[in-house]
């Protein structure tokens, strides 16, 4: 037997109308091809506080996606894995969860920190086969280095400061 694939799917930024639609279209076609689908709550700062090795911490930060509890009803622009305006490269000491293991931890030259290794451990952790984010330039331009480093992306840009070019993550 054949394991089924497993994609993420998170986003980043402030919530628009039109995300929950979104998350709903992924969920759907995901389902029609077997594929599971786990939301990543609060974006990359759900994906840097999941600890790989305690299951506690799976289950605070994602969530099982499918059809039947996916809504694309909601009036306000509130996305079900709700979001965040997490950088796993671009953090503040303060901001690293304590899951993150200091040694992976890197300094970058701005005096702020990346926790790229962690989230790249957790992914493989979660067995998950791509990520979907959702969001604006941070949030896709973080998406791009995940890619650079080998992981599978389908990004969807979500924006209203008009802010994503594609050319800037074109190799």
């Amino acid at each position: 037997m054949t394991k089924r694939k497993k994609i993420a799917i998170l986003t980043g930024g402030g919530d628009v109308p039109g995300l929950n639609v979104a998350i709903k279209a992924v969920v759907v076609r995901a389902h029609a091809s077997d594929i599971d689908v786990v939301g990543i709550r609060r974006g990359w700062k759900g994906l840097m506080s999941i600890d790989p090795s305690d299951h506690h911490t799976t289950g605070k930060w994602t969530m099982p996606l499918t059809v039947e509890n996916v809504r694309d009803d909601r009036p306000y622009g509130r996305d079900d894995p709700h979001t965040s305006r997490t950088n796993p490269s671009n953090v503040s000491a303060n901001d690293i969860p304590e899951v993150v293991p200091s040694r992976i931890v890197c300094r970058r030259r701005t005096g702020r920190w990346t926790a790229q290794k962690h989230v790249t451990k957790v992914l493989d952790a979660l067995s998950i086969d791509a990520v979907i984010p959702i969001g604006g330039d941070d949030t896709l331009s973080y998406a791009c280095r995940l890619h650079r480093e080998g992981v599978q992306i389908v990004a969807i840009p979500k924006t209203m400061d008009n802010d994503v070019f594609v050319d800037r993550f074109l190799p």
